[in-house]
């Protein structure tokens, strides 16, 4: 080996070795090994911030833009309420949801797609009274084959693209992927719906109904019912059995109140739903059951003010705040249907704690008092305005975006074009994915703020300084040098065979290390590999891109393993019970699909 090989190998291992320890987050780790590459020479000094201009950077800060404008539209909720249901039995809501989970992970960053469907699947369990731990790891697991189908759905597709363009002058199309990830897709889901959650230990004291993610404080408020509500025309009786997390306590028609013990009243539009409930699950149920808040407040004369305010509220987005009166506000002692008159903000007040309880009647009537902590929908151009700290001071962590339901289709169409556009090959990913940034934000679906506030940044700074260091062990013959070793180990054997321990040894990194991280050094090693052998380099590109995917051992491996560790209450020798199987299923599905999608 040469010095320069020496060196960047030592980097490497270094690397490694401290985001297997954790100490440290990961993109620092990698941007301290770039900047030692630098310094000792291996990374060119005008090379140093390549990797952060690199198309497959931009389009992983792009994606997670995106996936942002289609949570906050609906579209996914919208589709994974029509697919999910307590009343089925574990392996068909696994399929079910893992259906979903790897369909739509196919078009959106797979660790958004758990994100959206996670909360779903809690709140299935609690409703069907099972365990959330024997349908979150299998619905991890989904998301994450599923984003092996498209040149989109995960990063290690996107870098593989990359290098392939690099080394071939072209990249992979979006549906390249399709062929190899599709079956190990659809074999992985179909083992995990009908074994692999039965290998999940069972404990007695496993986290039951996903009470890790409760909310702390509930509100009385009223909902709406719209003409276009589904709740119109059914009995109140169906919509308490079916409210979830949500306490119905009364239904309010024309000034008459009716308790939620006159079950089979039926619902009409213009009805107000009383209800008690977090202000998650107060969004959650609205949406789902098509609800609206009430645009006006109690009391108001002037039929205008109502007018305007829904004008404002519609023009943009709101958001759900929850606010404490510190001593000295100026709003002590002012009515709570007053709350904002005066004021340059057209925002509701929605519920009230007083001293820890929930106020439940005459709320319009009451007098803000020090300590009481306020549940307000407001317009978002108008939070700081509204939350001026002298009145009010706002919890942290307790905003709630609204669900824009009337950008719903519009946003499902602009993503849709955008995908058949680069499916033909009319724009590239980046291109088309900043085209429906710009459109989400001229339709007002995000907000610019929101532009920011939804990238990953620590995996934009990972790749960006991982890409460098990738570089750097092509030009020193690094990746000529592993490959050579591979070769040798396979000597004499066909070509399937070197394929085949290169997914293996890329599958135990990515185990143990940031999938991105384990692409950027396997994907040249492949290439390298492949030109030993003389035979076609994409069979071995997309060997690697699968196999980067498929980190099931640990709860390292893959950001979706990780989110769950929590809600599922798992232990991280819970993982290889089922990740195990489930990546040798992937090794005999993927390698004869990728010698007849591109033969050697």
């Amino acid at each position: 080996m040469t010095p320069d090989q020496i060196t960047l190998f030592v980097i490497f291992a270094v690397v490694m070795a401290l985001m297997l320890w954790g100490r440290w987050r990961y993109d620092i780790v990698a941007f301290a090994g770039l900047i030692a590459g630098v310094l000792t020479g291996i990374v060119p000094a005008e090379e140093t911030f390549s990797g952060f201009a690199n198309p497959a950077t931009m389009t992983v800060a792009l994606i997670l833009i995106v996936t942002a404008g289609l949570q906050r539209s609906g579209v996914v909720a919208m589709l994974t309420r029509l697919l999910s249901g307590e009343k089925r039995s574990v392996p068909a809501h696994v399929a079910i949801m893992g259906g979903v989970g790897a369909a739509i992970s196919g078009f959106m960053n797979n660790v958004a797609a758990l994100a959206i469907l996670m909360p779903i699947d809690i709140q299935t369990a609690r409703k069907a009274g099972r365990r959330p731990a024997l349908t979150l790891m299998p619905l991890a697991f989904a998301t994450i084959l599923g984003g092996m189908t498209t040149l989109i759905g995960t990063p290690p597709n996107l870098l593989v693209s990359q290098f392939r363009e690099g080394a071939a002058g072209d990249g992979f199309k979006m549906f390249d992927f399709l062929p190899v990830g599709g079956a190990v897709a659809v074999a992985g889901v179909l083992f995990i719906a009908l074994i692999g959650w039965r290998l999940i230990p069972r404990r007695d004291n496993d986290v039951r109904g996903g009470d890790s993610s409760e909310a702390l404080r509930d509100y009385v408020t009223q909902l709406v019912l719209p003409e276009s509500s589904s709740a119109v025309g059914k009995s109140l009786g169906e919509v308490v059995d079916n409210a979830g997390n949500v306490v119905i306590l009364a239904v309010e028609r024309a000034g008459t109140r009716y308790y939620r013990t006159s079950r089979m009243i039926v619902l009409h539009t213009g009805d107000r739903l009383i209800i008690e409930a977090s202000p998650d699950a107060m969004e959650e149920f609205r949406t789902d059951q098509g609800l609206a808040y009430p645009e006006a407040e109690e009391g108001d004369d002037d039929e205008s003010t109502g007018e305007s305010r829904r004008a404002q509220l519609d023009a943009g987005g709101r958001v759900l705040v929850e606010a404490v009166v510190p001593q000295r506000s100026r709003l002590i002692g002012r009515r709570a249907d007053r709350l904002f008159r005066g004021h340059e903000v057209d925002g509701l007040l929605l519920g009230i704690l007083r001293e820890g309880l929930t106020l439940r009647e005459k709320l319009n009537t009451k007098r803000i008092r020090n300590g009481d902590v306020l549940l307000l929908l407001l317009p978002e151009e108008n939070v700081d305005a509204a939350l001026d700290p002298r009145d009010l001071l706002a919890l942290q962590g307790s905003t709630t975006q609204v669900t824009k339901e009337h950008r719903l289709w519009g946003s499902l169409a602009i993503f849709a074009g955008a995908i058949a556009l680069t499916s033909m090959g009319v724009i590239t990913m980046p291109i088309a994915l900043s085209v429906v940034l710009l459109l989400f934000v001229l339709g007002k679906i995000l907000s610019p703020e929101d532009l920011y506030d939804h990238v990953d940044w620590p995996i934009i700074v990972l790749l960006g300084a991982m890409i460098p260091l990738g570089m750097a062990l092509e030009t020193t013959g690094g990746s000529a040098l592993i490959a050579s070793g591979l070769a040798q180990l396979t000597s004499g054997y066909p070509a399937w065979v070197a394929l085949a321990l290169l997914m293996i040894t890329t599958m135990f990194m990515s185990d143990v290390l940031n999938n991105n991280a384990t692409t950027i050094l396997a994907a040249p090693v492949s290439i390298q590999l492949a030109g030993q052998l003389g035979v076609n380099a994409d069979a071995f590109l997309m060997g690697v891109a699968v196999s980067a995917s498929c980190a099931f051992l640990t709860p390292i491996g893959h950001q979706n393993n990780t989110l769950i560790l929590g809600p599922g209450g798992y232990r991280f020798s819970d993982y290889w019970r089922m990740g195990l199987p489930l990546e040798v299923i992937v090794i005999l599905v993927s390698v004869p699909m990728l010698l007849i999608a591109f033969p050697l």
